[in-house]
């Protein structure tokens, strides 16, 4: 992954964060709360409700996460909550380094990927495109709230179950997707949906060599790339799905090809967009985007 931790941003995080320590909770009684990833901050919040006071430390969906770099006010903000959510998987990396300097027995700290029984090696970390993730997420978040401020578990377990609820929507869209359109045949740059993709029953026909080359920002093998131009030059995809967030040479190139070949394309998101999007009602966009570019071959390249 293309994370990067600069000398300098780590220096003065190391520096922000001596002395410090985690607090339950800010001058109002709210439990304070940051998701490494807006998304997770938004899963949070709902589940939460009056009794967190939730931020992020990514959010800006104009910004490239795989370079982000932690800063001195990123450290204070991670080391004063009682509970962190992370994806984990080398995504968000810098949020360990961050957590060890800052040690605390009284922070809760969950990982996406911990609370999936995920390896090391699983090579798409854009977990929250999958279906699985933020119910197990949602538990683990409801069950760190309920041993913060106990007098509330009755609660946060009713949010919970609001939340697995208002997923219905999206998941009963991903059913009768995957059984309008079988095996629907698409590309993509980089696996950032590919879970979604999954469970939307498509047909990703992308080599997942050229996917993870873009994701780490290095050159596609001749051979992957060719494969990837045919797809456009042969009608061989119905809808082309690409980073929005990580647009370059490769990709402009990709949006030419679909461009002049006549497939739609979809812009997909690492980080939730902030105009007024829940976790669920993003993930309900992207999916109303994909059905759009298929049944009526309409691009959304912006949510």
């Amino acid at each position: 992954m293309r994370m990067i931790i600069s000398t300098i941003a780590a220096t003065a995080v190391i520096l922000a964060l001596t002395g410090c320590s985690a607090q339950s909770s800010d001058p109002s009684g709210k439990i304070v709360a940051v998701g490494a990833e807006n998304q997770y901050t938004s899963v949070i919040a709902q589940v939460g409700g009056r009794y967190v006071d939730a931020t992020s430390v990514m959010s800006n969906p104009n910004t490239d996460p795989h370079s982000f770099e932690a800063s001195a006010q990123v450290a204070s903000t991670i080391s004063e909550a009682s509970l962190v959510v992370q994806n984990g998987l080398g995504y968000d990396s810098f949020m360990a380094k961050i957590e060890s300097a800052s040690p605390s027995s009284s922070r809760a700290v969950i990982t996406a990927q911990t609370v999936l029984g995920l390896p090391d090696s699983t090579r798409n970390p854009h977990l929250w495109y999958s279906p699985k993730t933020m119910p197990a997420v949602a538990k683990s978040i409801a069950a760190a709230l309920a041993k913060i401020q106990p007098g509330h578990k009755a609660y946060f377990a009713a949010r919970l179950e609001a939340f697995d609820a208002s997923l219905a929507k999206w998941t009963d869209a991903l059913a009768a997707f995957k059984a309008a359109h079988p095996a629907v045949p698409v590309a993509t740059t980089e696996p950032v949906a590919d879970y979604m993709l999954e469970a939307a029953g498509t047909k990703n026909l992308t080599p997942w060599a050229l996917q993870a080359a873009i994701m780490n920002d290095t050159d596609p093998a001749p051979q992957d790339v060719a494969v990837q131009d045919a797809l456009f030059t042969g009608g061989r995809v119905k809808v082309f799905l690409y980073n929005q967030q990580v647009t370059d040479s490769i990709t402009a190139n990709y949006l030419k090809l679909a461009s002049q070949n006549h497939v739609p394309v979809v812009g997909v998101y690492e980080t939730m967009p902030t105009d007024g999007y829940t976790y669920q009602t993003w993930m309900e966009a992207e999916l109303t985007a994909l059905e759009s570019a298929v049944s009526s071959g309409k691009s959304t390249e912006r949510l």
